[in-house]
């Protein structure tokens, strides 16, 4: 008889948030299949379950998703787990998922922590509809293009997003979203949790000023205001450093901050602000 594959849900911060269901399966499952071995190992431990594991992440998805069907076609009970949240929601699994169902075998969702929720429950805009669009691309054109195609979404949009990257994406949806309100969930059920809330430039501002940023991100963006005034054109490169520079960063570190989201050669940059017509 064909075994059962689970996906698990797992804490995305908070190790309280595990439900006893996701305990119980761990626990009775023949082998957890999970991205990183040392973070579920590190979860494992915390509530004393011993079981084994093997890796499956986006570089070994494909195969791996072949072999553990070998093994619940011979009776293995599997759990899929991802590093944090909800396996197959911006993390693996599909693909075990999808052939496992191919090949007749019982798939069941063990529901619980995953980020979107929270972040929007926390969030302040439209839970009456909404759409989760996953990861926004890398580079800002392909960002840019993604978020014109969604310029006519009359719901709340959920993204995840990069610390690295989250000042430059919300300079892109001002550009090609114009002034929505827009909240940024970090490190949500940690203790340093955190919610930005207000329009793209005031918040990436907010974001641009500080030495860092780190934790995991959820951009959200409102509805269409009704009656708002088209997209804004985007500040210059040199209109960013004068405004840094207004908020007390040093030249220096402003070019530095600005050459950085921008793509441009410090050195060039510099020139342009202290010769405004090079």
């Amino acid at each position: 008889m064909a075994g059962t594959l689970y996906l698990v849900a797992t804490p995305i911060g908070n190790l309280e948030d595990i439900t006893l269901r996701a305990l119980r399966v761990l626990r009775e499952a023949d082998l957890i299949a999970c991205e990183d071995t040392r973070q579920t190992r590190h979860l494992l431990d915390h509530f004393g379950i011993s079981k084994p594991l093997v890796s499956y992440h986006e570089h070994n998805e494909a195969a791996r998703a072949a072999e553990l069907v070998e093994k619940l076609e011979a009776g293995a009970s599997i759990a899929v787990v991802s590093d944090a949240g909800t396996p197959l929601i911006s993390d693996p699994g599909y693909r075990a998922a999808a052939a496992a169902i191919a090949a007749g075998i019982s798939v069941v969702p063990i529901p619980g922590a995953s980020a979107l929720l929270p972040a929007l429950a926390g969030s302040g805009l439209g839970t009456d509809e909404f759409r989760f669009c996953g990861f926004l691309p890398a580079r800002s054109a392909a960002r840019r293009q993604t978020l014109a195609s969604l310029a006519d979404a009359d719901c709340t949009l959920i993204f995840y997003e990069t610390p690295h990257r989250i000042v430059e994406a919300l300079q892109d949806v001002e550009a090609e979203l114009g002034s929505r309100p827009v909240v940024v969930a970090r490190e949500l059920t940690k203790i340093h949790e955190e919610f930005l809330r207000g329009r793209a430039a005031e918040v990436r501002a907010k974001l641009a000023a500080r030495p860092s940023i780190k934790g995991e991100i959820t951009l959200l963006i409102g509805r269409p205001v009704k009656g708002a005034e088209p997209p804004p054109e985007a500040a210059t490169p040199v209109e960013e450093v004068r405004a840094l520079e207004l908020q007390g960063f040093s030249r220096m570190d402003a070019v530095k901050r600005v050459s950085k989201t921008r793509g441009i050669p410090k050195r060039d940059l510099y020139r342009r602000v202290i010769s405004p017509r090079v």
